[in-house]
């Protein structure tokens, strides 16, 4: 089975916040996974410079990737 990471589509703030977080409520989640960019100036940056800042409820797949890419997989 492919890994859904790997597919270039468009993620919901809230799918990807439940993802690495799935037995908390989205809020929570969500909450959660803005602490955890947070803590990467590096990642802050990188998705920044790709066009997101807190308060957008779509990510693209570059930011996405980004997200992944510092935290791991979910």
């Amino acid at each position: 089975m492919e890994n859904s990471f790997n597919q270039n589509r468009v993620y919901g703030w809230g799918k990807l916040a439940q993802l690495y977080f799935p037995n908390i409520s989205q809020k929570s989640a969500t909450g959660q996974l803005l602490k955890w960019i947070r803590v990467s100036d590096k990642l802050m940056h990188d998705l920044e410079e790709a066009g997101w800042h807190p308060g957008l409820k779509y990510l693209t797949p570059r930011q996405r990737d980004y997200i992944v890419g510092h935290l791991g997989e979910p």
